[in-house]
């Protein structure tokens, strides 16, 4: 469908109108998703808008098809090209496709090759350039200067940001008594968008704005009443890890965010849990940050909407959060007993575990943490456990027996998780390794 050529950049009714029409071309039909699990934990009715179930797996699909729709003859001759190490790659590759375009994407050197081959797959040519977002984004300028090409930015445009706010008007159409809009914010396109639209449909509805507690630009920005860039930015949420919002949307989204709420990493990690055994999806972490938020609302009886931004996820990083998650709800942990090195000791330990139910699933034996053996040999006990009242059942039941129970840091293996029959990859998640493994990648801003 041929979209209008407007004489203005302006997010308007009439521009949503349209946006919304030509982006049905291309995405799926993310119908809101009832969330009794989470309607009853916090009060509310709770609604998810699945945009990970999209084409391409987020929403960046909307505002990229869009603007390449509203481009010019001259402009889509010219070939598109933008900067990306996610979402945003596989969206401008996917419109460009169906324009018929030549498409560039500078994709940073540490871009999972997974991703790379995705954006590929989609006929566009890649182009790795730089350790970070920042670096492969003043290459893209650099080309789009030498070679004429168009630039798509990732969020702050406009028009980009009206083709993400569609999804307001999905939500509206399904809900239309919708009291609260949760939305993701990184750089602040899609919250702009939709909050802009949902205020033109409705004024006295709420939208709010989520980000990482380690990448809270957009906060940084509002409370100081101008675009604030931020010195570093630290989350697993690395779809929202911005250190500067966009200056063009800012106004946008000082006008119609009624606020923002920050959560931290480990809200995210036990988020995805609840999101995989309660409605069998795969979110990822920057998509989680609306159901993270739902706790910070303190309100009650409304209808609430979370959108889920996008569930591109690889498998390492989804075994990181499974494994961390399983931890901090205390469904797994590791107890270290001392016992005498004698023939039956580990059977009575094994005996006082199994009547209350606690499932062994790894044993390690150090004869070495006493000179004298007779007196005390280490048994470090991994267990799985329904949680943290069965687990405090378990210590008890072991302290009754005088072996005096310490928990210790507990290490899990692909193979570890593969036998409970968890999720799992190849990690080894311990407080400090899952931290690194999970922001390393903080500076790539993965739009």
């Amino acid at each position: 469908m041929p979209a209008k050529k407007t004489e203005n950049n302006l997010m308007t009714l009439d521009r949503f109108e349209e946006a919304s029409e030509i982006v049905r071309e291309v995405t799926k039909e993310t119908k809101l998703v009832y969330s009794a699990y989470l309607s009853e934990r916090t009060g509310n009715k709770v609604y998810l808008k699945p945009e990970n179930m999209q084409m391409t797996g987020a929403y960046k699909l909307r505002g990229a098809y869009y603007k390449v729709a509203t481009l010019s003859d001259e402009e889509r001759k010219k070939g598109i090209i933008t900067a990306s190490a996610g979402n945003h790659a596989q969206g401008v590759a996917y419109a460009a496709n169906q324009f018929g375009l030549k498409a560039v994407i500078v994709m940073p050197t540490t871009t999972p090759l997974i991703k790379v081959n995705r954006t590929k797959n989609l006929g566009a040519k890649v182009i790795l350039h730089g350790d970070v977002y920042d670096e492969a984004y003043e290459k893209a300028l650099e080309l789009a200067k030498k070679d004429g090409y168009t630039f798509i930015h990732p969020f702050d445009d406009p028009t980009v940001a009206t083709g993400q706010g569609t999804i307001a008007m999905e939500i509206f159409q399904d809900l239309p008594v919708v009291d609260y809009i949760l939305v993701p914010i990184g750089g602040g396109g899609l919250a702009a968008g939709v909050s802009t639209l949902a205020k033109l449909l409705n004024p006295k509805i709420k939208v709010i704005g989520v980000e990482p507690e380690g990448a809270a630009c957009m906060k940084a920005s509002l409370d100081a009443g101008k675009v604030t860039g931020l010195k570093s930015v630290s989350t697993i949420a690395d779809g929202t890890a911005v250190k500067t919002p966009g200056a063009a949307i800012f106004p946008y989204v000082q006008k119609n965010i009624d606020r923002i709420i920050t959560v931290g990493d480990e809200e995210l990690i036990v988020s995805f849990l609840d999101m995989v055994e309660n409605h069998k999806m795969i979110v990822e972490n920057s998509g989680l940050l609306t159901v993270a938020a739902l706790d910070h609302l303190n309100v009650k009886n409304k209808r609430i909407v979370s959108i889920l931004s996008g569930g591109n996820m690889d498998v390492i990083t989804m075994s990181s959060v499974v494994s961390q998650g399983l931890i901090m709800r205390d469904r797994i942990f590791t107890v270290s007993v001392l016992l005498p090195d004698k023939p039956g000791e580990l059977s009575r330990v094994a005996k006082v575990i199994a009547t209350d139910n606690g499932n062994v699933i790894k044993l390690e034996h150090n004869q070495f943490v006493s000179t004298n053996r007779n007196a005390a040999v280490e048994l470090r006990i991994t267990l799985e456990a329904f949680g943290t009242d069965h687990k405090n059942k378990i210590l008890r039941s072991l302290e009754v027996k005088g072996y005096k129970p310490k928990i210790v840091r507990t290490v899990i293996s692909l193979c570890f998780l593969l036998l409970i029959g968890e999720i799992g990859s190849r990690i080894h998640v311990s407080e400090t390794a899952f931290l690194f493994e999970m922001r390393w990648r903080n500076d790539q801003k993965r739009y």
